[in-house]
């Protein structure tokens, strides 16, 4: 099945190539499932919540580890 595609793909031209391209990239998005606003609203507030519990936590242990090197190299 490939070899067929391969050999259909060589004998288009580039215009062609890209025309099909473009119609598969439309047919494709045409099947995406978009969210509504209430549900894009969640999911922003849930990475923001998220992203700011990791800053948090990579903070206390940035510094903890900066009062041990300073309590061992004093």
């Amino acid at each position: 099945m490939t070899d067929a595609v391969e050999v259909t793909e060589e004998k288009l031209g580039i215009f062609a190539r890209v025309g099909l391209f473009y119609r598969q990239v439309v047919s494709e998005l045409k099947k995406v499932v978009w969210p509504t606003r209430n549900m894009l609203t969640t999911y922003t507030a849930v990475v923001l919540v998220f992203v700011s519990f990791i800053i948090a936590v990579v903070s206390v242990i940035d510094f903890v580890l900066t009062k041990v090197v300073f309590w061992v190299f004093g």
